[in-house]
């Protein structure tokens, strides 16, 4: 395994990291001397199956962060969790899939719309294509002002 593959590998680990996201690694990845198209693929793939895993397990991740919450002497939903609901009646799911990466997360998004009865695969599908958005665009600027710390070309 040469250099770049390991720091590709090193991408999609980075972006299966909830609330790391992609479009935290994309930046990291390209400044590293990266390929930028290779680095949104590897950092959207990792975050996407986070995005599947979440969007497919909500209501057990729900019901144990109730619990959890419950154990810990606290009384019903976190304000986060209600913040998250009310940005989604608000914006719903393509709004939250926008604002999801840059705001909340897109693992707690997917977590938020399928809690609020959107389809685990339309939420997972949705969410992912947003944050290929995300860091398409992060890449696209990072190459318009030629940020790269090494160059291994």
């Amino acid at each position: 395994m040469n250099l770049e593959q390991l720091g590709l590998f090193g991408v999609f680990l980075a972006g299966a990291i909830p609330w790391f996201e992609a479009i935290g690694v994309v930046p990291i990845g390209i400044l590293a001397g990266l390929n930028p198209a290779l680095t949104v693929v590897f950092a959207v793939a990792g975050n996407a199956i986070t995005i599947f895993l979440f969007a497919y397990a909500a209501e057990a991740i729900r019901n144990w962060l109730l619990a959890r919450r419950l154990a810990k002497n606290k009384q019903g939903e976190s304000p986060r969790l209600i913040k998250a609901q009310r940005s989604f009646d608000r914006w719903g799911i393509y709004g939250l899939a926008l604002m999801g990466p840059l705001v909340i997360g897109t693992q707690f998004a997917a977590l938020v719309a399928v809690a609020a009865g959107v389809k685990p695969l339309k939420t997972s599908l949705v969410i992912t294509a947003a944050t290929l958005m995300w860091a398409s665009a992060i890449a696209l600027v990072f190459g318009i002002f030629g940020f790269e710390v090494f160059d291994n070309g």
